[in-house]
């Protein structure tokens, strides 16, 4: 049986470079998009078996679209192709539905080959393990405060805590997150998708 598939990234070449090697394996490609609205459209006007997507794009990103896809019924499955793998990427695609997370740099015939592994067992987990620090309640709202540029005096107002706390509850996050700093804590936590935008 065909795969129809929705291809959707910004950039056209790589779209029509994609395009023609999955038409090549045996792929029937029945739609394309270069940003995710576009994409919603086209899955709502098109049956289509899978959705390959890129996450950042202009507009409405691969990680909203891919929440909006999902969440339909009768969804398609949703397969997140890019060069970001940074972990809180990783978690963001997750937690929107995706199934898997591939990398651009694949070669077209292991592309196809986890494609259709993908499409054939949609509910097993495809997508790779992201280890996360296990914070306290308390850890994380420091944590959340020192992201949005809190000074230690300034934490322990707002959770109405001594000073030396909030030094104790950084300094045990620091650890859990293993880095010296707080900019650096800042970095990390936002990579792992530990911090919202602040």
């Amino acid at each position: 049986m065909s795969v129809r598939v929705l291809l959707v990234d910004d950039h056209p070449l790589f779209r029509m470079g994609l395009s023609l090697a999955l038409t090549a394996e045996g792929f029937e490609v029945v739609g394309e998009a270069g940003d995710g609205e576009h994409a919603l459209s086209v899955a709502a006007a098109q049956a289509v078996d899978l959705v390959i997507m890129d996450i950042r794009m202009p507009g409405t990103d691969g990680i909203e679209a891919c929440r909006r896809l999902t969440s339909q019924p009768d969804a398609p499955v949703v397969v997140m192709l890019t060069t970001h793998d940074e972990p809180g990427v990783v978690r963001a695609a997750r937690q929107a539905g995706a199934s898997a997370f591939l990398s651009k740099e694949t070669a077209p015939k292991e592309l196809a080959r986890m494609l259709r592994r993908v499409v054939d067992e949609p509910d097993k987990e495809w997508m790779p393990h992201v280890a996360l620090p296990e914070l306290t309640p308390r850890e994380e709202q420091a944590l959340a405060l020192l992201g949005r540029g809190y000074s230690n005096k300034a934490i322990a107002k707002a959770m109405d805590l001594s000073p030396e706390t909030v030094k104790d509850h950084l300094e045990r996050v620091f650890h859990k997150l293993d880095v010296r700093d707080r900019l650096s804590a800042v970095k990390r936590a936002t990579e792992l998708g530990l911090l919202r935008n602040q």
